[in-house]
């Protein structure tokens, strides 16, 4: 997995959905299941990862299985490329 990739997802999160520019997001720390993020946010996400890596990302993986820590979204967007 790029650290590139997981680094822009975590400034993405940190600053544009948290609202918290210094707040470290680790690879591994779940995003959704344990409320970090909601399901607008989720939205936002998703079409972030679609303009900037230019993947597509399904409505059905919209859910925790898929979205739920940096390094599964990391995965995702790689087997896209």
């Amino acid at each position: 997995m790029s650290n590139e990739t997981i680094s822009a997802l975590a400034k993405f999160i940190a600053e544009k959905i948290l609202k918290q520019p210094g707040k470290v997001i680790s690879p591994d720390e779940t995003l959704i299941s344990s409320g970090l993020i909601d399901s607008f946010s989720l939205m936002d996400l998703a079409l972030f990862i679609e303009d900037t890596f230019n993947v597509r990302i399904e409505d059905t993986e919209l859910n925790a299985d898929t979205f739920d820590n940096l390094n599964q979204l990391a995965s995702l967007i790689a087997s896209r490329k």
